[in-house]
């Protein structure tokens, strides 16, 4: 993004940077689409003959974190950005939740997950005491062991914080971050769950929920909008168990959308810094990519994008302030069109309330008419 370096991001690039790290990626039907056509992607490169619309999308809100971008694809820009901590949570904030759950807490401190609980892991399983921490985005972390906390101890926890974290401390998450193992050896498990405040306004899902459409949401999209214009809610256990449900999805769903989001990028790959690892979700991801497609009926509609960039290559293991990819792809749908650079997420918001025939939504402007 042209304001990066405001965000300590200048020169990520997550696409471009993996693929430079590695020598090139091998991503064929991403290719076929037009991925290739946004950037020089080493092992990827442009194809005039591609299958889908391509463009290029610039965040308008202000932040770089999953609910933001997640809102600004549902047509909710975020004027002002959420609180932040990068020396911790200040004194009165964790004396609140101390006294909440009973307990003192260790931590407090801004660092990546997996760091954290090698470094605090083991005082946490000999003294009882939760681990609290948050990153560069709006949250507040808890991790606990499971065999020490139990899970639903942990999700009463962060509700009891959710309930503290409010006016000028209003953090977009507190996230249940639960791990197993022993010292040397720990690994989070899947039964994270996040505690989002809903989005203040109504989103392009209300507007199809109110008109009578279906909204199934894959992997932590029900959590990301606090399940608010969401039918159905559709936990997941990685990316290739979110693609395996989109596809059950297709098959079964009526008129509506499937909103799937593939959380392994940023949890295993992108906040460990492990281009071999994105390397590998990428290739999954595309050689799962045909299975969607095959599901799809003649008049369904394949939009590709992201929330935000998660550089895997740069020092920083947060997300990263960086322009997303737009692939639009459909059985009957224009092929190798140029969408252009977009000025906001909230474009696809746009073009669902068009082609669902929906009010003109505020924010955005629609690409219905060039698919």
């Amino acid at each position: 993004m042209p304001d990066a370096a405001e965000y300590g991001d200048e020169g990520s690039n997550t696409l471009v940077n993996t693929a430079m790290a590695l020598g090139g990626l091998d991503l064929p039907n991403l290719q076929l689409m037009g991925l290739g056509n946004l950037a020089s992607i080493p092992g990827v490169p442009p194809r005039p003959d591609c299958s889908a619309a391509y463009g290029i999308m610039l965040e308008k809100s202000k932040g770089k974190d999953t609910i933001i971008g997640h809102w600004e694809m549902a047509g909710l820009i975020t004027e002002r950005p959420f609180p932040v901590y990068p020396h911790g949570f200040p004194k009165e904030v964790i004396e609140a939740f101390e006294k909440a759950i009973g307990h003192e807490v260790i931590g407090n401190y801004p660092a990546s997950g997996t760091a954290i609980i090698e470094q605090l892991g083991e005082e946490h399983m000999r003294t009882g005491k939760p681990i609290v921490y948050t990153s560069a985005d709006s949250v507040f972390q808890i991790a606990a062991h499971e065999e020490v906390i139990p899970v639903e101890r942990l999700y009463d926890m962060c509700l009891k914080a959710r309930r503290i974290l409010t006016g000028e401390h209003n953090v977009t998450r507190v996230i249940a971050r639960p791990f197993l193992g022993q010292p040397g050896s720990f690994r989070r498990t899947e039964r994270r769950r996040d505690f989002s405040i809903p989005p203040p306004r109504p989103t392009v899902l209300d507007a199809l929920c109110n008109a009578g459409y279906g909204v199934i949401g894959i992997g932590k999209i029900g959590d990301v909008f606090a399940y608010q214009g969401i039918r159905e809610a559709i936990h997941s256990a990685g990316n290739l168990d979110v693609i395996n449900q989109t596809v059950a999805g297709i098959h079964a769903a009526g008129p509506g959308l499937i909103f799937s989001n593939l959380v392994d990028f940023d949890t295993l790959y992108g906040h460990r810094n492990d281009p071999k690892g994105f390397a590998f979700g990428l290739r999954e991801f595309d050689e799962h990519l045909p299975e969607i497609q095959e599901a799809m009926r003649p008049d369904d509609l394949l939009i590709i994008t992201a929330d935000h960039g998660v550089d895997p290559t740069t020092p920083s293991t947060d997300h990263s302030r960086e322009k997303v990819p737009l692939l639009v792809w459909g059985k009957n749908a224009a092929r190798c069109v140029n969408l252009g650079e977009r000025e906001t997420f909230a474009d696809i918001a746009a073009t669902i309330a068009d082609l669902f025939g929906l009010a003109p939504w505020p924010a955005g402007t629609s690409f219905a008419g060039g698919i």
